[in-house]
């Protein structure tokens, strides 16, 4: 069994492994495409025969990855409307996100 984590970043958690591709929320400054990123909210790690679980976070536990993409998803379109009051209101928003390839666990 291959050596896995699960991480936090973006008020969410990824199930993550080596060589993986994730799709996780943009994060806060200045990256391009082939940056490296090191995530340290770490809460398990397993690597087949050991379990170790965080409370919260491992403390030490690292999961590093490298920017391959930086993009946004398709267009969401939210309409708000109310029959007879002339009310109309059509807004769209394209959430950011960075692709990241899994390089490392530690």
């Amino acid at each position: 069994m291959k050596e896995f984590a699960v991480i936090q970043t973006g008020g969410k958690q990824y199930l993550v492994e080596e060589g993986a591709l994730v799709k996780i929320e943009k994060i806060k400054g200045d990256h391009k495409v082939g940056d490296a990123v090191t995530f340290a909210d770490v809460l398990v790690v397993d690597n087949g025969s050991d379990t170790t679980i965080g409370d919260p976070f491992i403390k030490g536990a690292k999961v590093m990855g490298e920017i391959t993409k930086i993009a946004r998803k398709p267009k969401v379109t939210v309409i708000k409307y109310k029959a007879k009051s002339n009310y109309f209101k059509k807004r769209g928003h394209k959430q950011p996100y960075f692709e990241v390839k899994i390089t490392g666990l530690k």
